[in-house]
């Protein structure tokens, strides 16, 4: 698998759109049909999402044939952290972290808001949960936790 960062815009915008509707509705949750529902509706795409990308830098995996997950940096925040349902489990997610921490040197830590699915991940590599939260989305109240990772 290869893993390589980004900054311009360019055609993967739209599948890395899909990728994170993918992870959301199709990857092992704790969150119910109508939550997940409530938090995408529909996969990312057009003028709105390709300004979010393009305001971050990018980190996304490949198998080979297209993406696979995605990472993205805002500062020291990392703001959107998703594998396809198909690759979770596989080292996608530490292969895309690996970089965004290399990244990140000369930053004090990392943070982020971790949904319930995304959590294990962070704490694999060394993020702690500083506090949880409930956020509410369309109706529905959904939980997930703000973490952080201190750097060396």
């Amino acid at each position: 698998m290869q893993v390589r960062a980004r900054r311009d815009q360019g055609a993967e915008d739209e599948a890395l759109g899909r990728i994170m509707y993918d992870a959301i509705h199709h990857g092992p949750s704790q969150y119910s049909a109508a939550e997940r529902q409530a938090w995408l509706p529909a996969p990312n795409a057009g003028d709105g999402w390709r300004a979010r990308l393009s305001a971050q830098q990018v980190w996304v995996a490949h198998d080979g044939t297209g993406p696979v997950g995605f990472m993205t940096l805002d500062g020291d925040y990392i703001d959107l952290a998703f594998v396809a349902a198909g690759w979770q489990g596989k080292g996608v997610f530490k292969a895309l972290f690996a970089r965004v921490e290399a990244a990140a040197q000369g930053h004090r830590r990392l943070w982020t808001h971790a949904s319930l699915m995304a959590q294990p991940a962070f704490l694999a590599v060394g993020f702690h949960v500083i506090r949880q939260e409930n956020v509410t989305r369309n109706g529905e109240v959904l939980r997930r936790a703000e973490m952080e990772k201190m750097l060396a």
